[in-house]
């Protein structure tokens, strides 16, 4: 759900509100060094894909707590082995490929936007789909979450101020670390058009997750403490409440067998979807990239292979 862009006129609106004086010129960070050049059709592949690695982090996260609930300390080793794969192998190797990562200034105006645009658009217009739904608690969630992403808009629009213009004797906020909820089994609160937004829901907050962890570290290389302390609370309150609530609401986690299943499905999917990422790429001479997507492929099917025979493990032990 977030786009890379210059401040929005909401973000605008929160700097002038707070009545910060703005020096006649700004300091611009220097940035990082620009990923090689792709084709459009390989960069949006990539950053697709990095939608999907993000999410199955999260999920696979939530999947090794219920297994962890259950006593089964081997699957959900093998949950959070493979969600760490996930992110660290194949979400960074991407971002890398595309130069997902610019700098400070440039990253926090896509947070800028991609929280502005939750706040004021998607999940408004989520709760009001929720309320012609008659899922009254679904769309009080999307209310309270579009509430958080303001705050978090108005957060990062003061810490870019205090980049930009360090004569202003602004200091950048830190937010505050925000206590995970826990994820448990349940059915979906809501079906049609409101479980599909659910859904959208856990995949953008899933991304916002891993996309501030990377904004977090450049931080912290680039000796910007406190801004990487500020994109590490927001991306856990992102991934550890909002994930974390709309993954209850939506029914996301099953008994273990259940969420194996829903696993190796997604695995192979991925397979698939990388073998046919691999050749575009390759059509369209991005010998690079093709390669990294045909070693993910391959990292996916070891995937799926494992949670089945962890499937068939426990279902082994079942009938025994």
């Amino acid at each position: 759900m977030r786009v890379v862009g210059g401040i929005s006129a909401v973000a605008a609106g929160m700097v002038l509100g707070a009545g910060l004086a703005v020096p006649a010129q700004a300091v611009e960070a220097p940035q990082e060094k620009p990923a090689a050049k792709l084709a459009p059709g390989t960069r949006a592949d990539a950053l697709a894909a990095m939608q999907d690695e993000a999410y199955a982090y999260a999920s696979y996260q939530a999947y090794a707590q219920e297994a962890a609930r259950r006593g089964q300390a081997a699957v959900a080793r093998l949950f959070r082995q493979t969600a760490r794969e996930e992110f660290d192998d194949h979400f960074v190797a991407e971002a890398r490929l595309i130069g997902f990562v610019d700098g400070n200034q440039a990253n926090l105006r896509d947070s800028i936007d991609g929280e502005t645009e939750e706040a004021t658009r998607t999940y408004p217009s989520f709760a009001e789909q929720a309320t012609d739904d008659g899922c009254p608690r679904v769309a009080a969630h999307w209310v309270e979450l579009a509430g958080d992403e303001l705050v978090h808009a108005g957060r990062f629009t003061t810490a870019l101020t205090a980049l930009r213009y360090p004569s202003a004797g602004i200091e950048a906020p830190t937010g505050e670390p925000v206590p995970p909820v826990p994820i448990e089994p349940s059915e979906p609160r809501c079906g049609g058009r409101t479980l599909a937004n659910l859904r959208a829901t856990l995949h953008g907050e899933a991304f916002a997750w891993a996309t501030y962890t990377l904004y977090a570290r450049h931080a912290a290389r680039t000796g910007q403490d406190r801004l990487a302390r500020l994109w590490t609370n927001t991306g856990g309150q992102e991934l550890g409440e909002h994930f974390a609530e709309t993954a209850n609401l939506a029914g996301l986690v099953g008994a273990t067998t259940e969420n194996l299943r829903t696993a190796i499905a997604a695995e192979d999917e991925a397979a698939a979807t990388y073998q046919r990422y691999a050749r575009r790429a390759l059509a369209a001479g991005d010998v690079a990239a093709a390669k990294l997507f045909v070693e993910i492929r391959l990292d996916e099917l070891g995937h799926a292979a494992a949670f089945r025979r962890a499937l068939t493990d426990l279902e082994s032990r079942r009938a025994g």
